[in-house]
């Protein structure tokens, strides 16, 4: 898997990366969206998105999961605010919260020359380079998809591959309140998680993070340049604050 970190991407032929910077997004309105991107996708394989946004509290549990990984019966995190949901993604459980970093490439592996492991090996490899403009060293984990910085993981990794094409990716934490994550064994890992801002002494933003990481998928998968935007024609329109104001009336 390691050898895979430094393959060279075959180019897109000058495309752009399309990144859309969504903001929150519910798992719903996410499938449909990374189904639309992929649909897409499968028709031009030089074609290429990202998603980037978080999403509302609650905990996901990948095909390597379990209710083993919880810490409390399921039904207490729904109690919470917090529900579980299984997601057909690999890696395990998964508590999402604000503060957090989702990244979802939407690419065609028969372009990059990758294989499935080799397509997770250069996810971990997005979050080191990420890691490194904050003065700090990441170590992947082979054996359960993510990376680490001293011994505790800060980000996790579960992607997905249908009909050759990527969907799901890699959450970062990057300043999340981290003391929810002690009743969650993310991917059964037993240490606490960690987060970008814990470990540095840079001022996390989660903008700017969002606008590094589509650069670097960007780069690592041979995009030209990246493409931003904020919305997509298939998702529901968020209510304005208007039309809230009204309704609370």
């Amino acid at each position: 898997m390691t050898g895979d970190l430094d393959t060279h991407p075959v180019s897109a032929g000058g495309r752009p990366l399309r990144a859309y910077r969504l903001g929150r997004v519910g798992f719903d309105d996410l499938l449909a969206l990374q189904a639309r991107l992929a649909y897409d996708v499968s028709g031009d394989p030089a074609d290429g998105a990202v998603i980037l946004c978080d999403h509302p509290p609650g905990v996901t549990i990948g095909r390597e999961g379990s209710r083993a990984h919880l810490r409390r019966p399921p039904e207490e995190f729904a109690a919470r605010g917090r529900p579980v949901r299984w997601v057909g993604r690999g890696g395990g459980a998964l508590l999402h919260l604000p503060g957090q970093v989702a990244c979802y490439p939407v690419v065609a592996l028969g372009r990059l020359g990758l294989t499935p492991a080799g397509y997770v090996a250069a996810l971990q490899g997005l979050v080191v380079d990420l890691l490194g403009d904050y003065g700090l060293t990441g170590e992947p984990d082979p054996d359960r998809p993510g990376v680490r910085i001293n011994g505790r993981r800060v980000a996790h990794v579960g992607a997905a591959v249908r009909g050759g094409v990527t969907s799901f990716g890699l959450v970062l934490n990057a300043n999340p309140d981290l003391e929810p994550f002690r009743e969650v064994r993310c991917d059964d890992d037993p240490a606490p998680m960690t987060s970008l801002q814990r470990e540095t002494t840079i001022r996390v933003r989660v903008p700017a993070v969002r606008q590094r990481l589509a650069e670097l998928v960007a780069a690592r998968f041979g995009f030209a340049r990246v493409s931003p935007f904020h919305t997509h024609p298939g998702l529901a329109p968020r209510p304005s604050y208007h039309a809230v104001a009204t309704r609370s009336r």
